[in-house]
């Protein structure tokens, strides 16, 4: 239920892409934004959890947390929330740049345990589930084999709405740049994270991010062989986090260089 319900979002995204220019938008805090996208992606998302799962928890990026359904409607499920991203990288959206993408988390008393995330200009999705492996269009997928730092391509995420942590951001680039062959921000975690899982990127790191941004991410790292962490290098939480995310020979080496 989780594909159906990323492909909702991601058909009014597709469907919305050829008219960007003329999409209205806000600003919801400096330099985060909100558009009539992505609150119709969430509605359509939102839709299909409900109509197929009432009696589950929703978290959203754009309308917060909805409370599980009545017992009569199986209110004993409440421990299962769909963490959702409706429209992830909507900045590159609302420019016309292809890196913005759908993601689903379906995380069961407080355990991420299964993900989608749609990449939806470039029409790849990537699903996984704890026990089940990672795929992308239906592909198996696995982390990178590399265990070289210097021949490693590294994913992260600017700080943007605030900059009180740019400071140290900035230092653990330069310590990230010495040691390996690039550092590439693109401007969508989701998508970061199915980058790992892929083996496009050998790790990934970020200072601050919320559930919605992970919860998908997590689960598609963890199946494809690879460890996510917070910047303590503890299991990674489905909460307002930092997260390190890597194949297991570049993610040590990552989080050594981020201390």
């Amino acid at each position: 239920m989780a594909l159906e319900a990323a492909r909702a979002g991601a058909d009014v995204i597709r469907e919305a892409a050829p008219r960007v220019r003329s999409i209205k938008w806000k600003t919801k805090q400096p330099a985060d934004f909100v558009s009539e996208v992505d609150l119709a992606a969430e509605a359509a998302v939102l839709g299909v959890v409900r109509r197929l799962a009432p009696w589950a928890g929703i978290l959203a990026e754009e309308s917060g947390t909805h409370t599980a359904g009545s017992p009569a409607a199986g209110g004993a499920n409440a421990g299962i929330v769909f963490v959702v991203d409706p429209l992830d990288g909507t900045t590159n959206f609302l420019h016309g740049y292809p890196e913005y993408a759908v993601s689903v988390g379906v995380v069961v008393d407080a355990v991420p345990t299964a993900g989608v995330v749609i990449d939806v200009a470039l029409n790849e999705t990537f699903t996984a589930c704890t026990g089940g492996g990672a795929f992308a269009n239906g592909a198996s997928i696995h982390v990178s084999a590399i265990d070289d730092p210097a021949r490693s391509l590294i994913g992260t995420g600017f700080p943007f709405s605030t900059m009180d942590d740019a400071d140290t951001y900035i230092r653990q680039m330069e310590r990230v740049m010495r040691g390996a062959a690039g550092i590439r921000r693109a401007g969508a975690a989701a998508l970061d994270l199915a980058a790992v899982a892929a083996g496009r990127f050998e790790a990934f790191w970020e200072t601050v991010l919320s559930p919605w941004d992970i919860a998908a991410g997590i689960v598609l790292v963890r199946e494809a062989g690879g460890v996510v962490t917070d910047l303590a290098g503890a299991p990674c939480p489905v909460a307002r986090t930092g997260v390190v995310a890597g194949n297991a020979a570049l993610h040590p080496w990552l989080l050594e260089q981020l201390r």
